[in-house]
């Protein structure tokens, strides 16, 4: 069992209409250090007296040990009626929650030696993929891995970092692709900047494009259950062992 420990809100914005970006750190002198893809949760009363528990994927460009006092980045859904919506909102800046963490093994791992990894979201999911950046940055300059990034979102105002993952891609010519799915509208080839290959539907749709191969690929999946579930069916289909297929489903709690 984790131990519990507070954090305190330092900052809150709108990422999108309907995303939180929270910045959080810890308030008794302790790091909120974590591998890339792990999360944190958030410990809360409710009204009838129980206590809830909301998992949140840390979001932070991790490039360094991160030492006491450094805030890490939430990205939350605002659900209607949600308990940690409310929760959130309602929270003035310095304003402390409890907390326990970081937990999680949705992250890289130092021993693959695949050539290429796909990585696939959807929503908030991507948040995982972010703090991820430095550490695959790294990987890219010590061997030859290529990267594949699709985020699965409805319009082009629910995207979250695009311009992040854009200029990554931009800067990494075609060993970092990012491709942005809308299952609601027809992206215009520039929705996203230069780096980015927007598409129109669903992320699981395209997997066939990208050739998946069991010799070479290991996949990462977060985001929507059914996306998840759609996909795993997919790469197994291709070919891809279980041990390379890697999953959080995301499920967004009142």
């Amino acid at each position: 069992m984790s131990k519990f420990f507070p954090i305190r809100l330092t900052s809150r914005q709108l990422a999108t209409p309907s995303v939180l970006h929270l910045n959080f750190v810890r308030d008794d002198g302790g790091s909120l250090d974590y591998t890339p893809g792990q999360f944190i949760q958030i410990h809360f009363p409710l009204a009838d007296g129980t206590t809830a528990r909301r998992s949140y994927s840390c979001a932070t460009r991790h490039d360094h040990h991160m030492g006491p006092g450094e805030p890490v980045e939430f990205i939350a859904s605002r659900v209607p009626g949600g308990a940690a919506t409310a929760l959130f909102e309602g929270m003035a800046i310095g304003d402390c929650l409890e907390a326990s963490g970081p937990l999680g093994l949705f992250t890289l791992k130092p021993d693959d030696t695949n050539g290429r990894y796909l990585l696939i979201a959807t929503g908030t999911g991507v948040a995982s993929y972010r703090s991820m950046l430095p550490d695959i940055e790294k990987m890219m300059a010590e061997r030859p891995v290529d990267i594949v990034l699709m985020h699965g979102v409805r319009t082009a105002e629910d995207l979250l970092f695009a311009d992040e993952f854009a200029d990554f891609a931009s800067r990494h010519g075609d060993r970092f692709r990012y491709i942005p799915c809308f299952s609601r509208i027809q992206p215009d080839a520039d929705i996203c900047g230069n780096g980015a290959e927007p598409r129109h539907g669903y992320v699981q749709n395209f997997l066939e494009a990208l050739a998946p191969d069991p010799e070479r690929d290991i996949a990462y999946m977060c985001g929507n259950p059914n996306m998840v579930d759609a996909c795993v069916e997919a790469l197994k289909g291709f070919g891809l062992p279980m041990k390379n297929i890697r999953r959080e489903k995301y499920v967004s709690l009142k």
